[in-house]
């Protein structure tokens, strides 16, 4: 009889451990990035090209469907990560914006007034007028300094490359700053780059150096908050108009997909692996790729539980975001000529999460 009680022991605690040890409770926060696609208001901007997003333009974009498309883009914002985490996004990179303005008018949405974001934005140099920028949660991240830093490429052929609304001489295009923001995560030190990079206007092959450039200048903003701390937690995020295995990723940042096999001071892709599964966040010609990725540097993946931790990766990809009928069944549900939709990228997003006592 005492064998037989000192086995079923033994049996308890090999099939319900959680009985006899504490569970591990863990703080989890969102950390997001979406294209907002061409969200603009309906005032003419004469210092940029604009005009089609007017109510005289060739979009007749009026003022019913810039409210529409603010409704939308709430809606999506207040829901990505929602799987495995309730809360609305800590962070959130964004990208196709027109000014600070038509993020205040959407943080004044019903469903994203209570959650009291913050902005960081610079008005960038696009000749569409086009920016990135940051909301954060105040109660949760406290930014400190941060910078817009430009991205200078240069056309050498003046027939290819051509910008929209680019009527200079000058031979730089003009396209989107690199935002580095650093603040505290709950009191834990954090930098973050919001991207936007040039375009594959001209073909993917030609303007791929344009790219390349701006997977440079992000690594070098990299190597330079690792110089200051090597231990540096750094995340990269944006709409990167290349996939994962592209050069402007693989080698101008030197992303890693293989979490195992990331080092010392390097990058970590966790939608690499994503793409060449035959995910996506954008659609070109019934093909898919991951142009929206977020990376992040070593420190962000050891395994370090006391400090926050990169858990998993996602593509917020609900059904209500894909066109459902028509020639572009499947696809992201857009902006078109009669509607205001959502974007033609799907959002993107990671967990990171730390042990709590």
């Amino acid at each position: 009889m005492r064998f037989l009680h000192y086995f079923l022991f033994v049996l308890l605690l090999l099939v319900s451990p959680e009985i006899w040890g504490q569970q591990k409770k863990y703080s989890i926060h969102t950390v997001g990035f979406y294209n907002l696609e061409n969200l603009f208001d309906t005032i003419n901007n004469p210092a940029v090209n604009d005009d089609e997003w007017t109510p005289q333009g060739g979009r007749h974009w009026s003022n019913s469907k810039y409210q529409q498309k603010l409704k939308n883009l709430s809606e999506v914002l207040m829901q990505i990560g929602s799987t495995n985490n309730k809360n609305a996004p800590t962070l959130i990179g964004c990208c196709e914006i027109e000014n600070r303005g038509v993020l205040e008018d959407l943080l004044k949405q019903p469903n994203l007034i209570d959650v009291d974001y913050g902005i960081i934005h610079f008005d960038s140099p696009d000749k569409r007028g086009i920016d990135v920028a940051l909301l954060y949660q105040k109660k949760y991240f406290r930014p400190t300094d941060y910078a817009n830093i430009p991205l200078y490429v240069y056309k050498k052929d003046p027939e290819l490359f051509e910008m929209e609304g680019d009527t200079t001489t000058s031979n730089r295009v003009f396209t989107r700053d690199q935002l580095l923001i650093t603040g505290f995560l709950e009191g834990e030190e954090i930098s973050i780059i919001v991207n936007h990079w040039p375009s594959r206007s001209g073909g993917e092959k030609r303007s791929s150096p344009f790219r390349e450039a701006a997977g440079a200048l992000n690594k070098k903003i990299i190597d330079s908050l690792q110089k200051i701390n090597p231990l540096a937690k750094v995340i990269t995020m944006g709409d990167l108009n290349d996939g994962p295995t592209n050069k402007s990723v693989k080698k101008a940042v030197g992303a890693i997909g293989k979490r195992k096999n990331v080092g010392e001071m390097g990058i970590y892709n966790p939608f690499e692996n994503m793409a060449k599964r035959g995910l996506g966040t954008i659609a070109y010609r019934d093909s898919w790729d991951i142009f929206d990725q977020i990376m992040l540097t070593q420190p962000f993946i050891d395994n370090d539980f006391t400090k926050y931790q990169f858990w998993k990766a996602g593509i917020y990809n609900k059904p209500f975001l894909i066109q459902a009928a028509g020639k572009y069944k499947g696809y992201p549900k857009r902006n078109s000529n009669n509607d205001a939709g959502y974007s033609d990228h799907f959002p993107v997003y990671i967990y990171l999460i730390k042990e709590v006592n």
